[in-house]
């Protein structure tokens, strides 16, 4: 459980702990003189009492960056698919795309030469022409869509800017939230990016937890961070606005606080996410 914590509380926790270790000892020193002229043997049963909670922290912290490790594997695998997906938008667009675009013009030309040709036959070729253009247009709405940035490619690139400030990542809900529809997904990671590039610029903190989360009706996320608040929690400054014009926006919510951890950040969609 230690190692979920941030560093400042390990601290905190471990002065408080020696602290009583060494008032103990100085009291069973004071009932008992003999204490520390015990042999070896006896005096080495407190070094792990004494080494236990570094131990325990180290761990701990093992067990996250294990974690942290496994989670990077899962969002490289993420890109590697959206990968092949753009090389299918690329053939889609260089194919399907151009053929349409041909059909269209040659449905228009075969209307102007069928002048002789029955009523029916130009209503059909207006069918054809109309029903080509609206797949031209679904084709460049795939691609579109198919380039939008995914949750897992943000948190790949801002994973590695955390780790180049020394701040750990640590988050709950990934996996289900790359499920998320791409434009939530989009949605989220452009306002997401501006969080955590303040976090570290301004923040000074160590740890940053990501939540992602949904209800029936919205999809939410939430970025906790250790940090000083005070440096950045000021309405209107450092991108603030433009986070919460761009939640706005899309019809969902944002929100900055401050609290005893350091400044929560909270987003939210609807389900239904204006384009």
């Amino acid at each position: 459980m230690l190692g979920w914590y941030p560093r400042k509380y390990f601290r905190w926790f471990a002065s408080a702990y020696y602290v009583i270790i060494g008032i103990g000892l100085w009291r069973a020193n004071l009932a008992q003189p003999v204490i520390f002229q015990s042999s070896f043997g006896e005096i080495s049963g407190l070094i792990f009492p004494i080494a236990s909670p570094m131990l325990a922290y180290t761990f701990s912290r093992s067990v996250i960056h294990q974690r942290q490790l496994r989670q990077t594997n899962r969002r490289l695998q993420v890109v590697i698919q959206r990968g092949e997906r753009e090389r299918i938008a690329r053939d889609l667009h260089d194919t399907l795309g151009q053929s349409f675009s041909m059909i269209t013009l040659k449905t228009e030309l075969a209307k102007k030469l069928l002048v002789k040709a029955p009523e029916r036959v130009a209503q059909e070729l207006d069918d054809i022409a109309q029903t080509s253009r609206d797949d031209l247009q679904l084709v460049r709405a795939i691609v579109n869509d198919l380039h939008q940035q995914s949750l897992s490619e943000m948190l790949l690139s801002q994973g590695k800017n955390l780790a180049e400030a020394d701040v750990m990542l640590i988050t709950s809900g990934e996996n289900e939230a790359t499920e998320w529809p791409t434009k939530v997904q989009s949605q989220f990671s452009a306002v997401m990016t501006e969080a955590i590039t303040n976090v570290i610029r301004h923040a000074q903190a160590h740890q940053v937890e990501i939540t992602f989360d949904q209800s029936p009706t919205t999809y939410s996320v939430t970025i906790q961070d250790d940090g000083k608040s005070k440096n950045y929690v000021r309405a209107g400054s450092i991108g603030i606005s433009g986070m919460r014009s761009h939640m706005h926006e899309a019809d969902g919510t944002f929100s900055i606080d401050h609290n005893r951890q350091g400044t929560l950040v909270s987003l939210t969609l609807p389900k239904e996410v204006r384009s």
